[in-house]
Protein backbone atom coordinates (compact mmCIF):
# COMPACT_ATOMS: atom_id res chain seq x y z
CA UNK A 1 0.00 0.00 0.00
CA UNK A 2 1.56 3.46 -0.56
CA UNK A 3 1.97 6.10 1.68
CA UNK A 4 -0.42 7.98 0.10
CA UNK A 5 -3.59 6.19 1.05
CA UNK A 6 -2.39 5.68 4.47
CA UNK A 7 -1.82 9.47 4.91
CA UNK A 8 -4.82 10.41 2.83
CA UNK A 9 -6.99 8.25 5.13
CA UNK A 10 -5.59 9.83 8.75
CA UNK A 11 -3.58 6.66 9.81
CA UNK A 12 -0.10 7.53 11.08
CA UNK A 13 0.53 4.83 13.62
CA UNK A 14 3.18 3.12 12.18
CA UNK A 15 1.96 -0.19 14.04
CA UNK A 16 -1.30 0.57 12.50
CA UNK A 17 0.13 1.33 8.97
CA UNK A 18 1.57 -2.48 9.11
CA UNK A 19 -1.60 -3.77 10.15
CA UNK A 20 -3.25 -2.23 7.38
CA UNK A 21 -0.79 -3.16 4.81
CA UNK A 22 -1.15 -6.69 6.29
CA UNK A 23 -4.69 -6.85 4.96
CA UNK A 24 -3.71 -5.19 1.30
CA UNK A 25 -1.24 -8.00 0.73
CA UNK A 26 -4.27 -10.42 1.78
CA UNK A 27 -6.45 -8.44 -0.65
CA UNK A 28 -3.80 -8.46 -3.49
CA UNK A 29 -2.69 -12.11 -3.63
CA UNK A 30 -6.44 -13.79 -2.92
CA UNK A 31 -8.84 -10.97 -4.44
CA UNK A 32 -7.20 -10.27 -7.57
CA UNK A 33 -10.88 -8.65 -8.88
CA UNK A 34 -11.81 -7.07 -5.39
CA UNK A 35 -8.73 -5.47 -5.33
CA UNK A 36 -9.37 -4.45 -8.90
CA UNK A 37 -12.67 -2.32 -8.12
CA UNK A 38 -10.83 -1.11 -5.07
CA UNK A 39 -7.87 0.96 -6.72
CA UNK A 40 -11.13 3.21 -7.97
CA UNK A 41 -11.92 4.45 -4.68
CA UNK A 42 -10.61 7.50 -3.69
CA UNK A 43 -7.16 6.66 -1.61
CA UNK A 44 -8.35 7.27 1.89
CA UNK A 45 -10.98 4.99 1.17
CA UNK A 46 -9.04 1.99 0.23
CA UNK A 47 -7.19 0.49 3.50
CA UNK A 48 -10.34 0.41 5.36
CA UNK A 49 -11.45 -1.76 2.14
CA UNK A 50 -8.36 -3.77 2.54
CA UNK A 51 -8.39 -3.96 5.98
CA UNK A 52 -12.34 -5.27 5.37
CA UNK A 53 -11.86 -7.65 2.84
CA UNK A 54 -8.77 -9.20 5.02
CA UNK A 55 -10.86 -9.57 7.83
CA UNK A 56 -13.21 -11.91 5.99
CA UNK A 57 -10.53 -13.67 3.88
CA UNK A 58 -8.20 -14.82 7.35
CA UNK A 59 -11.67 -15.68 8.94
CA UNK A 60 -12.06 -17.89 6.12
CA UNK A 61 -9.02 -19.67 5.08
CA UNK A 62 -9.29 -20.85 8.63
CA UNK A 63 -11.73 -23.02 7.80
CA UNK A 64 -11.79 -23.94 3.96
CA UNK A 65 -7.92 -24.07 3.34
CA UNK A 66 -8.16 -27.33 1.52
CA UNK A 67 -4.54 -28.19 3.03
CA UNK A 68 -4.78 -27.64 6.51
CA UNK A 69 -8.02 -26.44 7.96
CA UNK A 70 -8.11 -25.07 11.04
CA UNK A 71 -11.62 -24.68 12.62
CA UNK A 72 -10.67 -25.09 16.69
CA UNK A 73 -8.27 -21.57 15.78
CA UNK A 74 -11.35 -19.84 13.61
CA UNK A 75 -13.47 -20.56 16.99
CA UNK A 76 -10.87 -19.09 18.94
CA UNK A 77 -9.98 -16.56 16.76
CA UNK A 78 -13.61 -15.33 16.43
CA UNK A 79 -14.08 -14.93 20.28
CA UNK A 80 -10.93 -13.00 20.56
CA UNK A 81 -11.68 -10.91 18.01
CA UNK A 82 -15.23 -9.98 19.07
CA UNK A 83 -13.67 -9.32 22.78
CA UNK A 84 -11.51 -6.89 20.69
CA UNK A 85 -13.68 -5.23 19.22
CA UNK A 86 -15.62 -4.34 22.29
CA UNK A 87 -12.61 -3.33 23.12
CA UNK A 88 -12.01 -1.13 20.49
CA UNK A 89 -8.53 -2.36 19.81
CA UNK A 90 -6.75 -5.14 19.41
CA UNK A 91 -2.64 -7.28 18.86
CA UNK A 92 -3.82 -9.24 15.90
CA UNK A 93 -2.91 -7.14 12.83
CA UNK A 94 -6.00 -7.97 11.02
CA UNK A 95 -8.37 -7.47 14.10
CA UNK A 96 -6.44 -4.14 14.81
CA UNK A 97 -7.00 -2.71 10.77
CA UNK A 98 -10.26 -4.14 10.85
CA UNK A 99 -12.00 -2.95 14.22
CA UNK A 100 -10.23 0.70 13.64
CA UNK A 101 -12.15 0.47 10.34
CA UNK A 102 -15.37 -0.29 11.90
CA UNK A 103 -14.71 2.52 14.75
CA UNK A 104 -13.75 5.16 11.84
CA UNK A 105 -17.04 4.41 10.25
CA UNK A 106 -19.20 3.16 12.39
CA UNK A 107 -19.70 -0.13 10.84
CA UNK A 108 -22.32 -2.01 13.41
CA UNK A 109 -20.59 -4.69 15.26
CA UNK A 110 -23.55 -6.98 14.71
CA UNK A 111 -22.27 -7.62 11.38
CA UNK A 112 -19.08 -8.75 12.40
CA UNK A 113 -20.93 -11.34 14.49
CA UNK A 114 -22.73 -12.16 11.85
CA UNK A 115 -20.16 -13.14 9.10
CA UNK A 116 -18.24 -15.09 12.25
CA UNK A 117 -21.26 -17.21 13.13
CA UNK A 118 -22.02 -17.95 9.28
CA UNK A 119 -17.64 -19.00 9.21
CA UNK A 120 -18.40 -21.41 12.21
CA UNK A 121 -21.30 -22.53 10.04
CA UNK A 122 -18.66 -24.38 7.82
CA UNK A 123 -17.30 -26.25 10.73
CA UNK A 124 -20.31 -28.77 10.95
CA UNK A 125 -22.77 -27.78 8.02
CA UNK A 126 -21.78 -29.86 4.94
CA UNK A 127 -25.20 -28.76 2.83
CA UNK A 128 -28.07 -26.44 2.83
CA UNK A 129 -31.83 -28.57 2.32
CA UNK A 130 -33.92 -25.16 1.18
CA UNK A 131 -32.79 -21.99 -0.56
CA UNK A 132 -34.03 -19.78 1.97
CA UNK A 133 -31.51 -22.16 4.45
CA UNK A 134 -28.73 -20.98 2.33
CA UNK A 135 -29.98 -17.47 2.54
CA UNK A 136 -30.12 -17.64 6.39
CA UNK A 137 -26.12 -18.48 5.99
CA UNK A 138 -25.23 -15.90 3.12
CA UNK A 139 -27.11 -13.21 5.07
CA UNK A 140 -23.95 -13.64 7.43
CA UNK A 141 -21.04 -14.67 4.93
CA UNK A 142 -21.96 -12.55 2.14
CA UNK A 143 -25.10 -9.78 2.35
CA UNK A 144 -23.41 -8.20 6.29
CA UNK A 145 -20.37 -7.87 3.69
CA UNK A 146 -22.04 -5.30 1.63
CA UNK A 147 -23.71 -4.00 4.87
CA UNK A 148 -19.82 -3.57 6.30
CA UNK A 149 -19.04 -1.44 2.78
CA UNK A 150 -22.20 0.93 3.44
CA UNK A 151 -21.04 4.00 5.45
CA UNK A 152 -17.11 3.77 3.03
CA UNK A 153 -19.55 3.63 0.25
CA UNK A 154 -21.48 7.04 1.31
CA UNK A 155 -25.17 5.82 0.23
CA UNK A 156 -27.44 8.91 -0.74
CA UNK A 157 -30.38 6.76 -0.49
CA UNK A 158 -31.33 4.52 2.41
CA UNK A 159 -32.51 2.03 -0.14
CA UNK A 160 -28.83 1.31 -1.27
CA UNK A 161 -28.24 -1.17 1.90
CA UNK A 162 -30.98 -3.57 0.85
CA UNK A 163 -29.21 -3.50 -2.52
CA UNK A 164 -25.66 -4.21 -1.17
CA UNK A 165 -27.55 -7.21 0.47
CA UNK A 166 -28.50 -8.58 -2.72
CA UNK A 167 -25.27 -7.93 -4.31
CA UNK A 168 -23.27 -9.76 -1.77
CA UNK A 169 -25.37 -13.08 -2.49
CA UNK A 170 -24.93 -12.55 -5.76
CA UNK A 171 -21.42 -12.15 -5.75
CA UNK A 172 -21.00 -15.80 -3.04
CA UNK A 173 -23.90 -17.61 -5.77
CA UNK A 174 -21.30 -16.39 -8.76
CA UNK A 175 -18.42 -18.45 -6.05
CA UNK A 176 -20.50 -21.18 -5.56
CA UNK A 177 -21.15 -21.94 -8.91
CA UNK A 178 -17.26 -21.62 -10.05
CA UNK A 179 -16.40 -23.59 -7.45
CA UNK A 180 -18.82 -26.58 -6.92
CA UNK A 181 -16.44 -29.48 -7.10
CA UNK A 182 -13.61 -27.75 -4.85
CA UNK A 183 -16.38 -27.16 -2.50
CA UNK A 184 -17.31 -30.49 -2.34
CA UNK A 185 -13.41 -31.20 -1.65
CA UNK A 186 -14.12 -29.68 1.67
CA UNK A 187 -17.26 -32.05 2.31
CA UNK A 188 -19.50 -28.84 1.39
CA UNK A 189 -22.43 -28.13 -1.55
CA UNK A 190 -24.16 -25.10 -1.33
CA UNK A 191 -26.40 -25.27 -3.87
CA UNK A 192 -29.48 -26.36 -2.20
CA UNK A 193 -30.45 -29.54 -1.94
CA UNK A 194 -34.06 -28.73 -3.19
CA UNK A 195 -32.37 -28.05 -6.58
CA UNK A 196 -30.31 -30.98 -6.59
CA UNK A 197 -33.51 -33.03 -6.27
CA UNK A 198 -35.61 -30.76 -8.78
CA UNK A 199 -32.55 -32.22 -11.39
CA UNK A 200 -31.93 -35.57 -10.11
CA UNK A 201 -28.25 -34.77 -9.21
CA UNK A 202 -26.67 -36.66 -6.50
CA UNK A 203 -23.51 -35.22 -4.32
CA UNK A 204 -21.16 -38.12 -6.19
CA UNK A 205 -22.11 -36.22 -9.64
CA UNK A 206 -20.30 -32.96 -8.50
CA UNK A 207 -17.29 -34.54 -8.13
CA UNK A 208 -13.98 -33.60 -10.25
CA UNK A 209 -14.87 -34.50 -13.76
CA UNK A 210 -16.94 -33.91 -16.87
CA UNK A 211 -19.95 -32.47 -16.39
CA UNK A 212 -23.40 -34.49 -17.01
CA UNK A 213 -26.41 -33.14 -18.72
CA UNK A 214 -28.43 -33.23 -15.64
CA UNK A 215 -25.97 -31.15 -13.68
CA UNK A 216 -25.50 -28.98 -16.80
CA UNK A 217 -29.70 -28.18 -16.01
CA UNK A 218 -29.26 -27.63 -12.77
CA UNK A 219 -26.25 -25.21 -13.09
CA UNK A 220 -27.97 -23.36 -15.79
CA UNK A 221 -30.92 -22.81 -13.21
CA UNK A 222 -28.53 -21.53 -10.67
CA UNK A 223 -26.95 -18.88 -13.03
CA UNK A 224 -30.48 -18.00 -13.77
CA UNK A 225 -31.42 -17.68 -10.22
CA UNK A 226 -28.03 -15.55 -10.02
CA UNK A 227 -28.49 -13.02 -12.50
CA UNK A 228 -31.86 -12.23 -11.18
CA UNK A 229 -30.15 -10.97 -7.89
CA UNK A 230 -27.72 -9.05 -10.39
CA UNK A 231 -30.58 -7.38 -12.00
CA UNK A 232 -32.24 -6.37 -8.54
CA UNK A 233 -28.92 -4.88 -7.17
CA UNK A 234 -27.82 -2.67 -10.00
CA UNK A 235 -29.68 -0.03 -9.64
CA UNK A 236 -28.22 0.53 -5.96
CA UNK A 237 -25.03 1.91 -7.69
CA UNK A 238 -26.27 4.95 -9.08
CA UNK A 239 -27.49 5.26 -4.84
CA UNK A 240 -23.25 6.14 -3.79
CA UNK A 241 -21.78 8.57 -3.83
CA UNK A 242 -20.23 9.67 -7.24
CA UNK A 243 -17.00 8.20 -6.19
CA UNK A 244 -17.67 5.17 -5.22
CA UNK A 245 -19.96 4.15 -8.22
CA UNK A 246 -17.48 2.84 -10.53
CA UNK A 247 -15.77 0.77 -7.81
CA UNK A 248 -19.17 -1.31 -7.27
CA UNK A 249 -19.91 -1.28 -11.42
CA UNK A 250 -16.46 -3.11 -12.04
CA UNK A 251 -16.93 -5.54 -9.02
CA UNK A 252 -20.65 -5.80 -10.25
CA UNK A 253 -19.40 -6.53 -14.01
CA UNK A 254 -16.14 -8.80 -12.96
CA UNK A 255 -17.88 -10.98 -10.40
CA UNK A 256 -21.28 -11.27 -13.22
CA UNK A 257 -18.25 -11.92 -15.33
CA UNK A 258 -18.07 -15.39 -13.83
CA UNK A 259 -21.36 -16.53 -15.14
CA UNK A 260 -20.47 -15.77 -18.68
CA UNK A 261 -17.24 -17.44 -18.29
CA UNK A 262 -18.93 -20.32 -16.73
CA UNK A 263 -21.69 -19.96 -20.07
CA UNK A 264 -19.17 -19.81 -21.89
CA UNK A 265 -17.39 -23.20 -20.86
CA UNK A 266 -20.54 -25.10 -21.92
CA UNK A 267 -21.19 -25.02 -17.98
CA UNK A 268 -17.98 -27.43 -17.77
CA UNK A 269 -17.18 -26.48 -14.44
CA UNK A 270 -16.18 -29.32 -12.14
CA UNK A 271 -12.59 -30.66 -14.11
CA UNK A 272 -11.90 -26.81 -14.48
CA UNK A 273 -11.62 -23.45 -12.79
CA UNK A 274 -13.54 -20.89 -15.17
CA UNK A 275 -11.96 -17.68 -14.34
CA UNK A 276 -12.76 -13.70 -16.16
CA UNK A 277 -9.53 -13.66 -18.43
CA UNK A 278 -7.06 -10.85 -17.74
CA UNK A 279 -7.64 -9.03 -20.60
CA UNK A 280 -11.83 -8.62 -19.83
CA UNK A 281 -10.79 -7.62 -16.23
CA UNK A 282 -8.72 -4.93 -17.42
CA UNK A 283 -10.91 -3.69 -20.27
CA UNK A 284 -13.44 -3.05 -17.45
CA UNK A 285 -11.12 -1.40 -15.31
CA UNK A 286 -9.27 0.69 -17.06
CA UNK A 287 -11.98 3.16 -18.45
CA UNK A 288 -13.44 2.99 -15.13
CA UNK A 289 -10.25 4.49 -13.41
CA UNK A 290 -10.52 7.64 -16.03
CA UNK A 291 -13.83 7.76 -14.59
CA UNK A 292 -13.21 7.18 -11.04
CA UNK A 293 -10.59 9.98 -11.36
CA UNK A 294 -12.71 12.20 -13.15
CA UNK A 295 -15.69 11.69 -10.11
CA UNK A 296 -12.85 12.92 -7.07
CA UNK A 297 -11.67 15.89 -9.02
CA UNK A 298 -12.94 19.38 -8.24
CA UNK A 299 -15.42 21.28 -10.62
CA UNK A 300 -13.09 23.88 -12.19
CA UNK A 301 -13.43 27.28 -11.45
CA UNK A 302 -15.36 29.26 -13.95
CA UNK A 303 -13.07 31.74 -15.75
CA UNK A 304 -13.75 35.31 -15.16
CA UNK A 305 -13.46 37.36 -18.49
Amino acid sequence: MSGRELDAAGIREPDLRDAYEHCRRLNAAHGKTYYLSTLLLPPAKRPHVHALYGFARYADELVDDLDAPDPEALVAWSAQFLDDLARGDSTDPVSRAAIHTARTWGIPPETFDAFLASMRMDITVTGYPTYADLERYMHGSAAVIGLQMMPILEPLDDRAASHARTLGEAFQLSNFIRDVAEDLRRGRVYLPQEDLDRFGVSRADLAPGPTASHVVELLKFEVARTRRLYDEARPGIDMLHPSSRDCIRTAFTLYGGILDAVERADHQVLGRRVAVPLRRRLQVAVPALVRARRARRPPRRARVA
